[in-house]
């Protein structure tokens, strides 16, 4: 059975075996880790570590988080005015059915069936 370690951990066995203060040997025998697994460890913080001072990707960062931000706020407002629209959608069936675009490229017609509340096969 494999064993599963958290991040933390990691980062801690990992930070001591970069240290160099005692061997992989002894650090291994310390965390009841083995110790190529502390090497594996040491050598992904090693890669990693020049990524953390790079304000490019800092700033590529922030910008798709804030971007994914502003996409979820629309996707709420559109679900809100969406539900709102559905409740509010007090037309008859003969309506609706002139709602239907049939040539759109943009919304298949089963999809336009289901906003509007019609079976579409009627």
């Amino acid at each position: 059975m494999q064993k599963t370690y958290d991040t933390v951990f990691k980062a801690k066995v990992a930070l001591e075996a970069l240290k160099g203060e005692k061997t992989i040997a002894e650090i291994a025998s310390q965390y009841k880790v083995h110790p190529t697994q502390i090497n594996k460890w040491k050598k992904l913080v090693l890669e990693r570590l020049p990524k953390l001072f790079n304000s490019k990707i800092k700033k590529k960062e922030l910008e798709a988080e804030q971007l994914q931000a502003e996409l979820y706020q629309q996707i709420g407002q559109l679900k809100v005015e969406l539900d709102w629209l559905l409740k509010n959608l007090n037309l008859s069936v003969k309506e609706k059915r002139m709602l239907i675009e049939t040539n759109s490229s943009q919304i298949p017609i089963y999809r336009q069936c289901e906003l509007s509340g019609l079976n579409r096969s009627s």
